[in-house]
């Protein structure tokens, strides 16, 4: 298992999200009722999938590597950049979550929140995944040690197959090709 191209691969199932997010917010901005319902399995494919799942693996397996083994150049990159990003990432699904729930007590406002966060979620995430995608892995690659990526793939197919053992993988993806039949028409 070549653990940097699963990941570009799994960069496009979180942009196939993103795109059914926009989509739902779209629908909010001509006047459909938000289906709170959808937008639960959105956050928990964010959290579960495109957090847990994807940022598992680049922040327990090759970000540590890189900063291991490459050192300054690349602890500013996943430090500063790639790990913040993650955490802002974090805080557009907390505060899309804590919009939704004052729309559903009756705050019309708050429907502005709802797609402020969830647009903002979109934007960041793009721009993210285009950065790891064109620089951070090319990096890693370029500069680890084949020893090194030997061993991230290694990780990487044991961490999945853990995944695989509690049907990580199929629920996210079966719950984006729902969402995508409603959304992406």
């Amino acid at each position: 298992m070549d653990g940097i191209s699963l990941m570009v691969e799994e960069h496009g199932n979180i942009k196939r999200m993103l795109a059914v997010m926009r989509k739902a917010c779209l629908g909010i901005l001509c006047g459909e009722d938000i289906d709170y319902n959808d937008f639960e399995l959105m956050i928990c494919f964010v959290r579960d999938y495109a957090d847990n799942h994807h940022h598992g693996k680049e922040e327990k397996i090759l970000f540590n590597r890189m900063v291991d083994e490459i050192g300054g150049a690349a602890e500013k990159l996943v430090r500063y950049g790639m790990l913040i990003e993650h955490d802002l990432g974090r805080l557009h699904m907390m505060s899309l979550k804590e919009a939704l729930e004052k729309v559903k007590s009756g705050d019309e406002e708050a429907k502005i929140d709802v797609i402020a966060e969830a647009i903002s979620y979109t934007h960041l995430l793009r721009r993210h995944i285009e950065k790891e995608d064109s620089v951070v892995y090319t990096f890693a690659q370029k500069q680890l040690s084949e020893k090194t990526l030997d061993t991230i793939n290694g990780e990487c197919s044991v961490f999945e197959q853990e995944e695989e053992k509690k049907g990580i993988q199929k629920k996210y993806l079966e719950i984006l090709e729902q969402l995508e039949k409603k959304y992406n028409k």
